[in-house]
C-alpha cells in the first residue's frame, strides 16, 4: 500500500523520496500545455530577478510569471494565452508565486513531479511502484482536490468528478473568472476549463535538479 501525507510549501523541504507539487490554477496547468505544445525545458525559479538574469544567459529563452505583464517577461501564466505562441524548442524560465515555489522547497525530492488535473493519470502512472509520496499543496481547496485525487488513482478508485466540482467551485476558481470577467491582463476566459481538462495530456511534468537549474520537463525525456 503506498503512504501518502499532504504538506504546504514551508513543510516541502523535510519530504523524503516521491512528490508531487500542485498547482491547478496555474502553474502546473499552464506548464504541461507549453511543454506539450513544444517547449525544450522549463526552468522553475524562486525569484523575479532570478527568471529575468535567467533568462538574459539563455539565447532564445522567454521568461513567464504569473500576474498582470510585466517588463521583461514573455509569457503570463495562463494556458490559453501560452498556446498563442510558438514555443518549439523554447526554453521557459518560469516563476509564479505558489506553484515553482513549492517545486523549488521540494528540489531535493527524488521523483519530483509537478501536476494539475490535466496529467493527473499521467502522474498517478509514474508512482504506482512508490512505497511513499508526498503531495504539495501550493495554494488552494483545488490543489488539495487535485492531490487527493491522483492519491485515490493510487489507491485504484478511479473518479475524478467531485474533485472536479470542488475544484470547479474554489474561491481561486471564481477569482480567475471574476478578473476574466473584468479584462484583467494575464488572465483569460478559457484559462479555468483549460486547467479543469481532467488528463488532457498522457505525460506527467518531471522535475530535476540539474544544478544551478530546477528543470520541468515531460517525463522520459
Amino acid at each position: 500500500m503506498v503512504r501518502h501525507r499532504f504538506v504546504g510549501i514551508d513543510e516541502a523541504p523535510t519530504i523524503e523520496g516521491a512528490a508531487v507539487v500542485i498547482d491547478v490554477l496555474r502553474a502546473f496547468s499552464t506548464a504541461a500545455y507549453a511543454l506539450h505544445a513544444g517547449a525544450d525545458r522549463i526552468i522553475l525559479v524562486r525569484r523575479l530577478d532570478e527568471a529575468l538574469a535567467r533568462k538574459a544567459e539563455l539565447p532564445g529563452a522567454r521568461a513567464l510569471c504569473d500576474g498582470p505583464p510585466r517588463a521583461g517577461f514573455d509569457l503570463v501564466n495562463s494556458p490559453a494565452r501560452v498556446l498563442e505562441h510558438e514555443l518549439t524548442g523554447a526554453a521557459i524560465v518560469q516563476r509564479t508565486t505558489a506553484g515553482t515555489q513549492g517545486a523549488v522547497a521540494a528540489r531535493h525530492a527524488s521523483p519530483l513531479f509537478c501536476a494539475g488535473f490535466v496529467t493527473a493519470r499521467a502522474t498517478a502512472e509514474r508512482l504506482r511502484d512508490t512505497a511513499e509520496v508526498s503531495f504539495v499543496v501550493t495554494d488552494g481547496d483545488e490543489d488539495l482536490a487535485c492531490a487527493e485525487h491522483i492519491s485515490a488513482l493510487l489507491r485504484g478508485r478511479d473518479d475524478a468528478a467531485p474533485f472536479l466540482r470542488r475544484a470547479a467551485r474554489s474561491p481561486a476558481a471564481a477569482n480567475l473568472r471574476e478578473l476574466a470577467r473584468h479584462g484583467f491582463p494575464g488572465v483569460d476566459a478559457r484559462d479555468v476549463a483549460l486547467c479543469l481538462t481532467v488528463d488532457r495530456f498522457d505525460r506527467a511534468l518531471e522535475a530535476r535538479d540539474e544544478g544551478p537549474d530546477l528543470v520541468l520537463r515531460l517525463a522520459g525525456r
